[in-house]
């Protein structure tokens, strides 16, 4: 089974420790903790710990490298991120296509994606080192990412495909599932009551109630939520009867 365990995002020549710390925070958002890092201008430092913001544990196992060659050593699959397309014979894809390529690969296969400097980002030496370029399609005229926002969004891509399950449900609260007899029960008691205050009429129902069956199916309703709208509909009820 493959695992996000085997990828390593590697940080080339990283000048602002910022960006280092903010990209490891956009790294384990996404389940993503191995961080390698080649010559980079500051760190350890603080404002990198300052922006990891809590992925201090990325930090704290990050590699730090003198040169490429180590930082990939070992890698089966290398590939460079740019925001520029470069006249060189290297294979180009999106952030999709390259996580497709990687899904591929045999499961043990270790795979390195490589991030470049702020301001000039991989040299062509390096890119010589990678199977594929990777390019975040943008605004072409502006198309420039900071670097933890081109690291966010290969993570997500990555994510999404290595394990792309949420967790459905309400902060704090259990929701108990309703059956089909709970909402025909809902219907009965909506037809009753709306016929009761005067806003249905039996004679001319037209759709109404269809278009009720209709709303509350794509709700989606829960136990409480069934309680709470039955109670509105006793309430109306009992205001009625003591305004007779």
């Amino acid at each position: 089974m493959k695992s996000l365990e085997n990828i390593r995002f590697v940080l080339v020549g990283t000048t602002h420790p910022g960006n280092i710390g903010a990209a490891a925070r956009a790294m384990k958002t996404m389940g993503l903790t191995k961080l390698h890092l080649v010559e980079p201008l500051h760190y350890p430092n603080a404002e990198a710990t300052a922006r990891a913001s809590g992925a201090d544990d990325v930090l704290a196992s990050a590699v730090v490298h003198q040169d490429l060659v180590s930082a990939i050593t070992g890698c089966h699959q290398v590939y460079g991120m740019s925001a520029r397309l470069r006249h060189l014979p290297i294979s180009v894809v999106d952030p999709r296509q390259a996580v497709a390529r990687i899904q591929q690969q045999a499961d043990d296969s270790q795979v390195a994606i490589l991030f470049g400097r702020e301001h000039s980002g991989l040299s062509n030496e390096e890119l010589d080192k990678c199977q594929h370029l990777i390019n975040i399609p943008a605004n072409p005229e502006y198309s420039s990412l900071n670097l933890a926002a081109a690291v966010q969004v290969f993570a997500y891509e990555l994510k999404m495909s290595f394990a792309p399950s949420i967790e459905v449900g309400r902060v704090g609260e259990e929701r108990e599932a309703i059956n089909a007899e709970d909402l025909e029960h809902l219907y009965q008691h909506f037809e009753q009551s709306l016929t009761e205050i005067g806003f249905l009429d039996p004679e001319n129902p037209k759709n109404l109630m269809r278009r009720l069956k209709r709303l509350f199916n794509r709700a989606d309703l829960d136990k409480n939520e069934l309680q709470i709208l039955h109670g509105i509909l006793r309430s109306a009820e009992n205001n009625k009867g003591e305004q007779s």
